[in-house]
């Protein structure tokens, strides 16, 4: 009776070894969210420093013909040229976005969740970082764009991150992928197996009596 009962959990706990597999360590992927950020800034301030450079005389240089050119622009809003009567309240909202991501990405078990909080930290950081280090002053200063697409806002590196980021924070919301590493169908799942459970438990205990 004790090697029937022994040989009845051991596929049980198999099965749930392989519905639930390995997720990616929580602190490597923390770390991972910090490095891609660190890139993006770096490759943000860089390009935006070498843009003030060669652009200042208020040329527009083509890169790719006309699909792509070069162009400086000072932005006191937000990406793209959005609200830009607002540059304090956003470098105010910038600094939260920007503690609310290190803050989860704490708690996170997905690979491409954490490339898309490291993107959207990078770009936060990086036009955070004109906002307080540029002209006219601290807190209040303009990001430097300088990418023209045709009949598109002028943008920069932090911009594309804070885009790349949300496409793909986007897809993975539509997939169903949690911050966690969870599926959010395997979640609706489980109170289901767990009713199912109770159900059988209840019959059983009818047919004892």
């Amino acid at each position: 009776m004790q090697a029937e009962a022994g040989a009845a959990l051991t596929p049980e706990a198999g099965d749930n070894a392989t519905d639930s597999p390995p997720r990616p360590h929580r602190r490597s992927l923390f770390w991972m969210v910090l490095a891609i950020a660190a890139v993006w800034v770096v490759s943000d301030q860089i390009t935006k420093n070498i843009a003030e450079d060669v652009l200042s005389d208020g040329s527009t240089r083509p890169f790719i013909g006309e699909l792509l050119q070069f162009h400086l622009t000072y932005n006191p809003g937000a990406a793209f040229s959005m609200g830009t009567g607002s540059t304090g309240l956003l470098t105010i909202l910038a600094v939260t976005v920007c503690i609310v991501i290190v803050w989860n990405a704490r708690r996170l078990g997905s690979l491409p969740w954490a490339i898309g909080l490291g993107l959207l930290l990078g770009g936060a950081l990086g036009n955070l970082t004109d906002r307080l280090i540029r002209e006219p002053g601290f807190g209040k200063g303009h990001v430097v764009d300088f990418l023209m697409l045709p009949n598109f806002p002028i943008f920069n590196v932090a911009d594309m991150g804070i885009t790349f980021a949300a496409v793909l924070i986007g897809i993975l919301a539509l997939r169903g992928i949690n911050p966690d590493g969870t599926l959010a169908a395997d979640e609706e799942q489980k109170p289901k197996e767990k009713s199912k459970k109770k159900r059988g438990r209840h019959a059983d205990e009818g047919g004892a009596l």
